[in-house]
């Protein structure tokens, strides 16, 4: 069950009452599919967050073996994520104002939030590969390297979300 789906089944009976206005389920619907997509994100962003401690790990772990030539990837690798922490985080809603040139539409959130529901397996495999401990230096450098294009994945699946909620796409 997604989160959409539990906060349609979670209104109260005045919610539901308020539903059968006429113009007025539509709007409710939008500020469901908002109020699911923000979650949703907030969890995503919460968990590309804990793949800091594994960069942090990797980091310590490096300069206690004496490979500081490791730290530049290491920072690279949380700069980067830490920008698309921001992306996920603060990414738009998906609301139109009224004199908007572009409006975004009931199915345009629908969209946005499958967009991403799909992007919590991306997300998945970016923690499971967040670079822990090695005791190589090399290895530590190539997985951060492989760590790093799949953060400049995501990144670019972000540009797709806002390309595509601003009528782009």
């Amino acid at each position: 069950m997604s989160i959409l789906d539990r906060a349609r089944g979670g209104q109260n009976h005045l919610e539901q009452i308020a539903n059968a206005i006429p113009g007025f389920k539509g709007y409710r619907e939008k500020e469901l599919r908002r109020d699911a997509d923000r979650l949703q994100r907030e969890f995503l962003a919460g968990r590309l967050e804990s793949c800091k401690k594994r960069l942090d790990a990797a980091a310590s772990a490096a300069t206690r073996s004496g490979s500081l030539d490791v730290i530049n990837d290491v920072e690279t690798a949380r700069k980067r994520l830490d920008r698309v922490v921001a992306r996920i985080r603060y990414a738009d809603r998906g609301y139109a104002g009224f004199f908007d040139a572009v409006k975004v539409e009931e199915e345009t959130l629908g969209r946005v939030y499958e967009f991403d529901l799909a992007m919590v397996e991306d997300v998945s495999a970016l923690h499971d590969a967040a670079p822990a401990t090695a005791g190589d230096p090399g290895a530590l450098k190539t997985a951060l390297g492989a760590f790093i294009q799949r953060v400049d994945a995501l990144d670019a699946r972000l540009a797709d979300r806002e390309a595509l909620l601003h009528g782009f796409a």
